[in-house]
């Protein structure tokens, strides 16, 4: 199989250009500023909420997938992500990519007058232009994944994110890219789905828990369907839980989501 990973990153800066074309950075960092002025509030910290919460589900709002196509078609965000907040989610995440994900960074937008959740703007984040939609649109949280950025590209990224006012959330997938995590991590992510295959095996989480530094909120990311397994990884470390192909499959998502923590409650 292809390495997707690298399809979707070539494709973002694309994108990426595309948009600063379209909307100078300039003029992006104008509309933020205006946005800050008019938001003063003090973002949502989902490194506080997932260190307080029982479960520690963020859930996601997730339409398609490069590996599995359509997984929900015709799911509305302003239909789910308030059920996830009515049905115990301590967090949502909202994929952006619209190629290969069927996302957009308008979803966030149009769901986060309706919750108080915080909410993961879950992109290939390339560029610090980024940062600045996703602080536009209304998230809380980015995500930074090892796999597409450079050392140096981290850690400037981290501190743009910071002073914005956006949590972090960095992905990592083997050992060897612990070596990009800065201290300023808000949040370290395991994820158990390899980006070049799609292949996903939950066990990787807690094969690596023994090399991630407690001194990070620790999260596991994809493949989790099974509430025993959310007590097993918290038992091992672990506060953050990223599910979303296991609510979308199903008709109603919110649903899904509530009979997953009550089952999580009685594991």
């Amino acid at each position: 199989m292809a390495d997707i990973l690298e399809e979707i990153v070539d494709n973002k800066r694309i994108e990426v250009d595309a948009a600063k074309q379209k909307l100078p950075f300039y003029e992006l960092a104008k509309r933020v500023e205006q946005f800050l002025a008019e938001n003063p509030l003090k973002p949502r910290s989902m490194h506080d909420t997932l260190m307080t919460s029982k479960s520690g589900v963020i859930a996601e709002f997730k339409r398609k997938s490069p590996s599995k196509g359509w997984i929900h078609a015709d799911a509305v965000p302003t239909d789910v992500v308030p059920l996830y907040e009515k049905n115990g989610a301590s967090a949502a995440s909202i994929l952006v990519d619209e190629k290969y994900f069927g996302g957009s960074k308008h979803f966030i937008e149009m769901v986060r007058p309706m919750v108080s959740l915080p909410i993961l703007y879950k992109e290939f984040i390339v560029d610090e232009y980024q940062l600045y939609e996703a602080k536009l649109a209304g998230a809380d949280t980015v995500l930074l994944i090892a796999a597409t950025l450079s050392a140096p590209m981290v850690k400037k990224l981290v501190e743009t994110a910071h002073q914005l006012g956006l949590e972090i959330l960095f992905e990592v997938h083997s050992v060897s890219e612990l070596n990009k995590v800065v201290p300023e991590t808000d949040m370290l992510g395991v994820n158990n789905r390899h980006l070049g295959t799609f292949v996903t095996d939950v066990q990787w989480s807690f094969d690596i828990a023994d090399k991630l530094s407690k001194d990070f909120l620790l999260v596991s990311e994809s493949g989790i369907s099974n509430p025993q397994t959310v007590k097993e990884l918290r038992n091992v470390g672990y506060r953050g839980f990223l599910i979303g192909e296991c609510f979308m499959k199903e008709q109603n998502p919110g649903e899904a989501l509530k009979t997953f923590i009550q089952n999580i409650e009685q594991c």
